[in-house]
This record gives structure tokens, C-alpha cells and sequence, in this order.
């Protein structure tokens, strides 16, 4: 049984006017079935509008079901007393780092989370040093976040969410708001918690190279699912994502244009050092041919 289970999971918007009746009715989820066992990586991705944002908030129960259901564990999300443990279970980290940091020093921000649900003050200490070191940030744990960089402050965010252990961390576009270098921390630090961690963890993005090493991808669009598999099989499908109004990573597209182009290239090509073993394999394939 998954972490994370959805069935048939609608979420409407409704728009009313002053005198309280209804002016519009958005569907922003339609009828999503879903199922992330504990320890996967999940990346979800989607043009503006599909739907992602909507469903990271179901997950930690800062939206309700307007029909279906949703569970996080053996919790439904919909049920008021389930609120506060769905929190403790599935930690959250938003676009911007500066709208999750409240103190002015790093350790007690990270021990806010932790305070907030009663953690006995010893062990939020303990918590605080083990979840600075997890990110990679127990040396600034002194420091001001506002004398921090963008990828750094966004880590100390990961860092306050990490010590409240949850067993499932939803990273709704925790990259958008990064430099490129920021970026890398970030995603690095996302893959570490999932692999030496054992943290189930959802990321959402718009950014194709970050989902490449991820266990499975799921495409949104309008509300719905409407592709998912491996990063190879999801990303081989090119023309797909397109209509989609998704790009695919760049090494991907290289790799499509040079197969076009006559080389030797399987589809769904993911990384330069693996695109670069396939032109060295067809050198020395075509340098034997000529000494031959």
C-alpha cells in the first residue's frame, strides 16, 4: 500500500460573487488517480495550470477534496483531525525559501517546525544538528538566513521541514526562484534525503534536467494524468510532450537531431556522459572500419 494514494481526485475553484453565488467553477484536478509507494522519487511535471501545485497541496492537507479521495498513509486527508499528523507525514517546500524562514538565526529556524509540534527541547536540538548536517548546512548554523545565498536559504528551509521527519517531503518548484548553482544544491539535496534517507519525495518543477534520475515521471495537463514512466520512456516520446507544451532536456534533443541526422543513437538519451559513450562507440566503430 502507497504513502500517497489518490482516487478519483477532483478539486474545483469556486468563484463567488458578493452576495455569495457562484460566478465560475475551475476544475483544477479531474478525477486523478495516483499511487507513490514509500521511498520512490516522484517527479511531476506540467504546463502552468495542469494541476501539480493543486495536487502538492492536497498532499499536505492545505487543500480538501471537493470529491475522491485522498490518502497519506492510513490518514484522510479530508477529515479535520488528520490535519496536523498528514503535516507530520508529508513535509512541504514552496518556490520561495524566504516564505518559509521566520528567525533570524539558522538553528532556530530549522527548531520552529519541531517547537510547533511539541517536540521536548533536547531533541530539538538533536533534530536541528542532524537535519543541518543532512543538507549540508550544520556550518552555518550561527549565521543570518538573509546572509545567505538563494540555494543556501532554500536548503535551510529543506533543513526545517527535514526536522520534523516526515517520511514523505512534496517539493512544489523549489527551484524556480534559483540561480542555476542554487538549483543544483537543492535537487542534490533532495536526491540525497531519498537515497540515504529512505524519504519518499514528490518534485514538482518545470525544469527537464532535474527529473532525469528521478524512479517515475508524471505528466499533468488540465487536471489530469496524462503520461507516466521512467524518465527514458517519458522523455523518448518527444512529439508527446510537445503537445503538451513541455520541452525535454537538451541532451535529449541533441540526441534526437543527431540520430536524425544518421548516427547510430538510441532514443531517450538523458545525460551528456551517457550521450558521449554512444559518439565515442560510433568513432571506433567507423575508425575500425577504416583501418579494416
Amino acid at each position: 500500500m502507497g504513502i500517497i494514494r489518490a482516487k478519483q481526485l477532483v478539486h474545483e475553484y469556486i468563484r463567488r460573487d458578493e452576495e455569495g453565488n457562484v460566478e465560475s467553477i475551475e476544475t483544477a484536478l479531474d478525477h486523478v488517480d495516483l499511487d507513490v509507494e514509500q521511498g520512490q522519487f516522484i517527479a511531476i511535471l506540467g504546463h502552468n495550470g495542469s494541476g501539480k501545485s493543486t495536487l502538492a497541496k492536497h498532499i499536505n492537507a492545505l487543500l480538501t477534496p471537493t470529491e475522491g479521495s485522498l490518502w497519506v498513509g492510513d490518514m484522510d486527508v479530508s477529515k479535520e483531525e488528520n490535519i496536523l499528523p498528514v503535516r507530520r507525514t508529508a513535509g512541504m517546500v514552496f518556490q520561495n525559501p524566504d516564505n518559509q524562514i521566520v528567525a533570524s538565526v539558522v538553528e532556530e529556524d530549522v527548531g520552529f517546525g519541531p517547537e510547533n509540534i511539541g517536540v521536548p527541547t533536547e531533541e530539538i536540538w538533536r533534530r536541528v544538528e542532524k537535519s543541518l548536517k543532512d543538507v549540508g548546512m550544520l556550518a552555518y548554523r550561527h549565521h543570518s538566513p538573509n546572509k545567505l545565498s538563494g540555494g543556501q536559504k532554500q536548503r535551510v528551509a529543506i533543513a526545517g521541514v527535514v526536522a520534523m521527519e516526515p517520511k514523505c517531503i512534496v517539493f512544489d518548484e523549489p527551484t524556480a526562484m534559483l540561480d542555476p548553482n542554487g538549483r543544483k544544491e537543492v535537487i542534490r539535496t533532495a536526491h540525497a534525503l531519498n537515497k540515504e534517507k529512505g524519504v519518499t519525495v514528490i518534485l514538482i518543477t518545470h525544469y527537464m534536467e532535474e527529473v532525469v534520475d528521478a524512479d517515475r515521471i508524471i505528466v499533468m495537463d488540465q487536471g489530469k494524468i496524462v503520461m507516466q514512466g521512467t524518465p527514458r520512456e517519458i522523455f523518448s516520446a518527444v512529439g508527446k510532450l510537445k503537445e503538451y507544451r513541455l520541452d525535454v532536456p537538451q541532451i535529449t534533443v541533441l540526441a534526437d537531431l543527431l540520430r536524425q541526422a544518421g548516427l547510430d543513437i538510441p532514443v531517450g538519451v538523458l545525460k551528456r556522459e551517457e550521450l558521449l559513450q554512444h559518439i565515442l562507440r560510433i568513432a571506433q566503430v567507423e575508425k575500425s572500419g577504416e583501418v579494416s
